[in-house]
């Protein structure tokens, strides 16, 4: 009779460890080159990070090709679908807590667990922090928190598709480990090709920004910092007031950059190569805009009767409910008296998220319009029970599997947010606190001023451990939209045959 450990010991060598550990080891070494930015600038304005800096390059770069060159080498290049969703999760766990150790080494954080916690909430563009004084983060530091937010927004495992040629299916495969919760629009047959287009737009929307925010007389960092947490819709900032020094001009652009930011990155290839005709015909960019224009419109008119109607409730409005509906999560100073009519758009909000194929979160629009659709056939069939019905986007039958798919996920979702509200109400939270908490974090929205004004103050300093780790663990549900997470927890995964 086998004994336990031979069965785990032959379940486990069906897994292909050495190419995992070959990607993982690539991921790694790119991210130390990363850090290259943060510690220029903080050689240039000799804020003292650069030491803390380069030890933790030099740490994940040692470990990187140790992955690569020792571990990896001899890999396979096949992929199967077990080992797609077994990396994902896997990426996205070691990745933040590698990403943990320029807190650690420039003595910016007292723990791991508050190192981690920030590190998580950049790299799944949550934007949610522990630092309570911005003003005294060394500038490299501030630098390396947006870039971890930009490197996580397009997606960690899209930089391995768009680099290694070589995985052909296995490239479709962790694509869709990584969008696992959405259909994906695809801009070109080659997986490898589509991801490259995805990165074009998403590097040209960022260097526009920050050309833009430069242009406008703001320093290095702050257009830096600013432009790539506004793509990436991550929300970290470089000072406690938010963006409240940021001028008319460069709001306007934060503004056209976050609501762009909410849109599918495949229309905005359209858009930007004149293929106009398929945003016209695109139902969830409608409806994205659709959503937009009436949320602006309901917040500027309870800001109006409020406190009288004025230009500066225009500009608050659009700024708000991009940033709000982009998952961006930034924030100035408010109007005065703020609505409660502005509270439930805001929280309605949080919820329905951006566009699928964005790098927003939320529960995305898409899965929205099909999961009101299914429920509008359903009542039709009670009249109607004879009446064969199908669930249609842009004209094309939504497959029942997929239907199931999304009705599963909003279900996880919404176990996830009261899971997590119901760990932190035990760590002392109030229900208002730990339901807002909790559904910041799993949409990836984040920083607290924009939700402090639904009734709730979500302090993360003062959180303890548990609750931190549990916001770490909804961050991360919320950036891989729970199902690679999910797979990999189930034995039946680690029973189930390629």
């Amino acid at each position: 009779m086998r004994t336990p450990i031979a069965v785990i010991n032959d379940r486990l060598q069906k897994f292909n460890f050495r190419l995992v550990a070959r990607l993982l080891g690539m991921l790694l070494v790119i991210m130390a080159l990363s850090m290259v930015v943060p510690i220029a600038v903080s050689v240039y304005y000799g804020d003292g990070s650069q030491f803390g800096l380069s030890l933790s390059a030099l740490i994940i770069m040692m470990l990187g090709l140790f992955l690569r060159n020792f571990l990896g080498v001899g890999a396979t290049y096949e992929l199967h679908e077990k080992e797609s969703f077994w990396f994902t999760a896997i990426i996205w766990v070691v990745v933040p807590l590698m990403g943990a150790l320029p807190y650690i080494f420039t003595s910016s954080v007292t723990s791991f667990t508050d190192a981690a916690f920030e590190s998580f909430s950049g790299f799944t563009t949550t934007g949610s922090s522990i630092m309570t004084n911005l003003e005294r983060v060394p500038q490299g530091l501030l630098v390396w928190r947006s870039t971890s937010q930009w490197v996580g927004g397009l997606g960690l495992i899209l930089f391995v598709v768009a680099l290694l040629h070589r995985l052909n299916e296995g490239s479709a495969r962790l694509y869709e480990a990584e969008f696992s919760g959405t259909l994906q629009r695809r801009l070109h047959p080659r997986m490898a090709r589509n991801v490259v287009l995805m990165w074009t737009v998403y590097v040209g929307l960022t260097l526009s920004l920050f050309l833009l925010l430069m242009a406008d007389g703001n320093g290095f960092v702050d257009s830096f910092c600013t432009a790539l947490s506004t793509v990436s819709t991550g929300g970290f900032m470089t000072h406690n007031a938010g963006l409240v020094g940021f001028s008319d001009f460069s709001m306007i652009c934060i503004t056209l950059f976050m609501f762009l930011s909410g849109v599918n990155l495949a229309l905005l290839f359209c858009f930007f190569t004149f293929k106009w005709r398929q945003l016209r015909g695109d139902e969830e960019f409608l409806r994205y805009l659709l959503i937009f224009s009436g949320a602006v419109v309901l917040c500027f008119v309870a800001f109006g009767v409020a406190d009288g109607f004025s230009l500066s409730d225009i500009q608050f409005s659009l700024f708000h409910v991009a940033s709000t509906v982009s998952t961006c999560g930034f924030y100035t100073a408010p109007p005065q008296v703020w609505p409660m009519t502005v509270s439930v758009v805001t929280f309605l909000l949080i919820f329905i998220g951006a566009s699928s194929g964005s790098t927003g979160g939320g529960l995305k629009i898409k899965r929205l319009m099909i999961l009101a659709r299914f429920v509008r056939n359903y009542f039709v069939q009670m009249i109607h029970p004879r009446a064969v019905l199908s669930v249609k986007v842009n004209g094309k039958v939504v497959e029942k599997a997929y239907v199931t798919k999304i009705l599963s996920y909003i279900f996880l979702y919404l176990i996830f947010v009261v899971l997590g509200a119901f760990v932190l109400t035990l760590c002392g939270s109030n229900i208002p606190n730990a339901l807002c908490m909790a559904a910041a974090n799993i949409s990836n929205l984040g920083p607290s001023p924009v939700i402090n004004n639904l009734g709730a103050n979500l302090d993360y300093v003062q959180l303890l451990p548990i609750g931190k780790w549990t916001m770490m663990l909804l961050m991360l549900a919320g950036r891989l939209e729970i199902f690679a997470i999910v797979a990999v927890l189930m034995p039946a995964y680690w029973r189930r045959r390629n």
